[in-house]
């Protein structure tokens, strides 16, 4: 009755935060606990009751900044300085646009939006189909939650496994440079054709181009690099790239308007407590599957059927490829991780691989129907429906299929850079 319950609201379209709390509820109150219903309350808020947490309002809220702050214009001057000329050139200033955008906002929904509004028309003027160009954004925006700083991988870190956050966010750098080097293959390879006009107006400010693209280089820069010296916590340096973002914007860019600081201030409370809310509902049913044993027969379970490491894999990577075509990524890993975690160590994969598999594989679900999140985002922006949207992103679908199988079984292109710094 409980996963009906689960499955029912889902499918109303309730919140998945929302509709753990109804199943809770309902277990809760036809159960023997005694004063049950205290219970579901009480494990919410000590879900939510973490100094680290804080790293992820910090982190939104930066994003937000240097989104206002005039920065993704600056961003694809450089990106567009750097492979303009070349054969498919804005489809690979597209692509790495978002590669260095991944370093200021950790989250693909943001780059989606940010940067499909100057994309998205800019390529179609230059002969791309439109529906193409809104596939190869969110594609590419896939990238945003993989490369540091990422607000997924905190919360994997922080609130499901206690994997090292600094080991997490090497590990995620050369997995999300291998998918921008993949997908620019195939956009050299078959989107070659489309483009009818190169502009290289961009040359002749090469050195201002230069200059102001280097600025929001330096924050990711500063706050991961300041992370992997042990010098501050990651919710330190959450703080440290608010206030990074706050005076490039006020004073070197001068983009960022005292009067519009409420409304971003506002609109990153909103997103940071959806999460939490999140976070507070797994946390509470999480609890409940410990209390019934769930994971230990899980565990069990597997031991026993699953012989070997790479049957292992293989299962975990279907799953979260299944999970992730109907539910939010952060909130399927907060249920699922618990679980398969502990099973992954005890058959021996790094934990810090793990980590990152995870959360490539539900970040691809953003770009899968029904729930993708940046596939709604990009025909938002497009207005080319999603039947057409999903058409022309399977075959980018399929090649970051690809890489998430090479990371699977090439652990070095994950756990080799952590590794060379000691983690």
């Amino acid at each position: 009755m409980v996963y009906l319950i689960l499955l029912v609201c889902l499918f109303l379209g309730v919140p998945i935060a929302f509709s753990i709390i109804a199943a809770l509820l309902y277990f809760m109150a036809v159960g023997d606990f005694p004063y049950n219903l205290r219970i579901v309350a009480t494990q919410m808020f000590g879900g939510i009751k973490s100094y680290p947490l804080l790293a992820i309002p910090l982190f939104i809220l930066a994003g937000e900044l240097m989104n206002e702050a005039g920065i993704t214009s600056r961003i694809i001057n450089f990106t567009s300085f750097l492979f303009g000329r070349c054969k498919a050139g804005l489809a690979l200033v597209n692509i790495w646009a978002s590669v260095i955008f991944a370093g200021l906002s950790g989250s693909a929904v943001a780059d989606t939006s940010a940067i499909g509004r100057v994309f998205i028309p800019e390529m179609e003027k230059r002969g791309y189909p439109r529906d193409f160009a809104a596939a190869i954004t969110a594609a590419s925006s896939v990238i945003g939650p993989i490369i540091p700083p990422s607000i997924p991988v905190i919360i994997y870190a922080l609130t499901v496994t206690g994997v090292s956050v600094p080991a997490l966010f090497l590990a995620g750098v050369m997995p999300g440079v291998l998918l921008a080097i993949f997908l620019s293959i195939y956009v050299w390879l078959f989107a070659g054709h489309y483009e009818k006009d190169v502009d290289h107006g961009v040359k002749k400010n090469a050195r201002s181009v230069l200059v102001q693209g280097i600025v929001p280089l330096l924050m990711p820069v500063f706050v991961v690099g300041s992370i992997l010296a042990g010098v501050v916590t990651p919710t330190e340096a959450a703080s440290f790239a608010v206030a990074y973002a706050l005076v490039v914007g006020l004073l070197v860019f001068r983009e960022l308007k005292v009067k519009r600081l409420p409304k971003i201030f506002a609109r990153a409370m909103r997103d940071s407590a959806v999460i939490m809310i999140i976070i507070s509902a797994v946390a509470a049913a999480n609890w409940l599957l410990t209390y019934n044993r769930i994971p230990n027969m899980i565990t069990d379970f597997a031991l026993v059927y699953m012989t070997s490491k790479t049957v292992f894999l293989l299962a975990s990577m279907v799953l979260f490829l299944f999970v992730g075509l109907f539910l939010e990524g952060i909130a399927a890993m907060l249920v699922l991780v618990p679980i398969l975690h502990p099973i992954a160590v005890s058959m021996g994969v790094d934990p810090t691989h793990f980590g990152i598999l995870v959360v490539f594989n539900l970040m691809i679900g953003l770009i899968t129907p029904p729930m993708g999140l940046c596939l709604f985002v990009a025909d938002s922006i497009a207005g080319v429906g999603i039947g057409q949207l999903t058409k022309r992103i399977i075959p980018l679908f399929l090649v970051e299929l690809l890489v998430l199988v090479i990371i699977t079984f090439v652990p070095v292109t994950v756990i080799g850079l952590p590794k060379l710094f000691g983690y």
